[in-house]
């Protein structure tokens, strides 16, 4: 291929796969024809479902997802992965920033190979190591958005994985569940560094307030 010519398809690959993700989002209901798409990192607020509705089920999806449509799963996997269910809640919906729809996912990591997958929002590196030794390691990344319970498996044991790792002595103001969630968020190394007294960077720190912001309501959802 031409120099001309990939410089081209740079140029409008990243337009074919936003128009793929709008149609996506319209089909699936995230937002109206009238709505821009999420730009990444800025909240999504999604309703919670009507009292009284079926919740969706952990294989499949919802236009209007509401990590506490899975307090359940959370329950079920925390209590076997041997971690906070309300620190895993708090994770997802932290992680909960952007529309959770398999089409979605996978038109943007066509434009993005790197991006995360499923509710939980976990990278392929880390998904594939999280599995080896485990009860769903015979499971593909590729199947995180479209199984939300596998999603929730996963995130659990990364954290029973992460608390592995922490040191028995720590310096510093964080407590356990705060650098479980920095390492979920920036991996074990920053997690240790944190531990060892490394102030948070202003990612990490925003990271921290918005799990700060969720710990109430993940409570409450994985109390009932």
């Amino acid at each position: 291929m031409s120099t001309s010519r990939k410089a081209k398809r740079r140029l409008w690959l990243p337009a074919v796969v936003l128009a793929l993700v709008a149609c996506a989002l319209v089909r699936t209901g995230h937002f109206s024809r009238s709505d821009a798409p999420p730009s990444g990192g800025t909240p999504v607020s999604h309703p919670s479902s009507p009292a009284g509705s079926a919740a969706p089920s952990a294989s499949g999806t919802s236009a209007a997802y509401d990590p506490a449509a899975y307090a359940s799963e959370v329950r079920t996997q925390a209590g076997r992965a041997g971690v906070s269910a309300r620190l895993l809640m708090a994770i997802l919906c932290n992680e909960a920033y952007k529309p959770h729809d398999p089409a979605f996912e996978r038109a943007w990591q066509k434009y993005k190979p790197d991006a995360a997958f499923g509710i939980a929002n976990m990278h392929r590196a880390t998904f594939d190591q999280v599995k080896e030794g485990r009860d769903f390691a015979d499971r593909r990344w590729s199947e995180l958005p479209d199984d939300r319970n596998l999603a929730i498996e996963a995130a659990a044991w990364y954290l029973h994985d992460l608390r592995t790792q922490l040191p028995a002595h720590r310096t510093g103001s964080l407590g356990e569940d705060e650098l479980l969630a920095l390492g979920y968020n920036t991996g074990a190394g920053n997690m240790l560094a944190f531990a060892r007294g490394v102030r948070p960077g202003s990612q990490a720190r925003s990271y921290l307030d918005k799990l700060h912001a969720n710990w109430s309501k993940a409570g409450k959802a994985v109390a009932h």
